[in-house]
């Protein structure tokens, strides 16, 4: 069977295909073995550029074509690897073999001993996979982050008068403004994604259990940590972990998936936020003609973006949870339950992708309900009660809060005239009662 996005299992690669598919250059198997392969190549460079002594005659205009090998690296090449790994039954070996093979192709088979020299397959894979993460962060997550960022501070700024009745516990609670409840929301992704920009994307590079014992037996005298480092604080631009065991430790890429899930449950607690506002009349949903809401009640426009971004988020978070969980913890100096694992990074990656694109839809949907908040806060005019007894206190009035509380905590409807009468009960002066008839639920939303 050939896949498609029929028949494929998971709905990344089937039915949300059109939304992920950019997460292949990254975390397909294809684009595993092209990282493996670029690490290769630029660790050979790297050996030449110390040089090693047996390096030292190499012709340097070859490294353009060395660079060929991986950066037109195509699905036929992929696959031949693949054919290799058949035999080897080991992935980073059939690398190491194919690029031989290019080695021998290009006339300068005698250095192909300097191939993955000295090191383990983890030397490999702990550069490669924090390199695929770091440029997908970059190119496919940040700019989509970037998206949804930009239409809330859009929306914060188009809704910043508008006045809206807040509720705390599900009740009327001191009245707000949409454009502030919109900002409190870019406020916790602008911290949260300043936290996340400060954690490095770390590699480990240090040979069969993180000593460079082989590097140093065969070069005693090359200082091959300051290697390591240059090699991948330079030429990769990651953090170079140093001491490991066998593998990278993975503490940073825990720390990095959890700020991932702390940005993806403040977007899910928006989604929610903005589910409920439409539960609530207060927008509605442009209608694009053809579309049904419900295969029965031909009324019906629902709210599935939000709640089709809701739901990614949380399989999304399940399994950078998981990740984080387990990644920093491995037997002794290695065991190779990381190595499955790491397959499924992009995975979350995927479901983040669709959630922010379903966010931002939605939002690219509503139609504000201007009535319905003018009309929500004409029917709760008890919510001035707060702000008429802080004055009270302010002008030493005995009790105020008590007087407000019955007043208004009863079953009765509180409005703008049972408001107005109570104020001329108070024993205040006229200029205070002035004061406290200005106070309206529309005006009365702080700063």
């Amino acid at each position: 069977m050939q896949l498609t996005t029929l028949n494929a299992v998971s709905p990344i690669d089937g039915r949300y295909r059109s939304k992920t598919e950019s997460l292949a250059d990254f975390f397909s198997e294809e684009a595993l073995i092209k990282y493996r392969v670029r690490i290769e190549i630029e660790y050979f460079i790297a050996l030449c550029k110390v040089p090693l002594p047996q390096l030292k005659d190499f012709d340097t205009s070859l490294f353009e074509d060395l660079k060929a090998i991986y950066g037109n690296f195509t699905a036929i090449d992929a696959a031949a690897i693949k054919e290799i790994e058949k035999t080897t039954n080991h992935d980073v070996k059939a690398v190491e073999y194919f690029i031989k093979e290019k080695f021998d192709a290009l006339g300068i088979e005698k250095y192909k001993e300097f191939i993955h020299f000295g090191l383990t397959s983890q030397d490999i894979n702990n550069t490669a996979i924090p390199l695929s993460i770091k440029e997908a962060l970059e190119k496919t997550y940040l700019p989509l982050y970037e998206d949804i960022v930009t239409k809330l501070r859009s929306l914060a700024q188009d809704w910043k008068d508008v006045s809206m009745l807040a509720r705390t516990h599900g009740q009327p609670a001191s009245p707000t403004r949409l454009g502030k409840e919109i900002e409190v929301f870019i406020a916790r992704l602008n911290e949260q994604f300043s936290g996340l920009k400060n954690i490095p994307i770390a590699a480990k590079f240090g040979g069969a259990t993180g000593n460079y014992n082989a590097h140093k037996v065969a070069y005693p005298t090359v200082d091959w940590k300051k290697f390591g480092t240059e090699f991948v604080e330079g030429c990769l631009q990651l953090r170079h972990s140093f001491p490991t065991t066998q593998i990278e430790h993975y503490d940073h890429m825990a720390s990095l998936f959890d700020a991932l899930k702390r940005i993806n449950t403040i977007i899910i607690d928006f989604n929610r936020d903005m589910w409920t506002y439409i539960s609530m009349d207060y927008f509605k949903q442009k209608i694009k003609k053809g579309e049904v809401g419900s295969s029965a009640m031909p009324h019906k426009v629902n709210p599935i973006d939000f709640e089709n971004s809701e739901g990614n988020l949380g399989i999304a978070n399940a399994i950078f949870e998981h990740l984080s969980a387990k990644l920093p913890i491995s037997r002794l100096q290695r065991d190779l339950t990381d190595s499955t694992v790491l397959r499924n990074v992009g995975v979350p990656f995927g479901h983040t992708l669709i959630a922010f694109q379903s966010t931002l839809k939605g939002l690219n949907k509503l139609l504000l309900n201007s009535a319905k908040f003018e009309e929500d806060l004409e029917n709760n005019w008890a919510v001035v009660a707060e702000a008429i007894q802080t004055i009270l206190r302010r002008e030493g009035y005995a009790n105020p809060y008590e007087a407000l509380k019955g007043l208004t905590r009863t079953n009765e409807k509180i409005n703008k005239q049972s408001i107005a009468a109570f104020i001329e009960t108070l024993e205040v002066s006229d200029e205070v009662k002035t004061e406290l008839k200005a106070i309206t639920p529309a005006n009365y939303t702080g700063i």
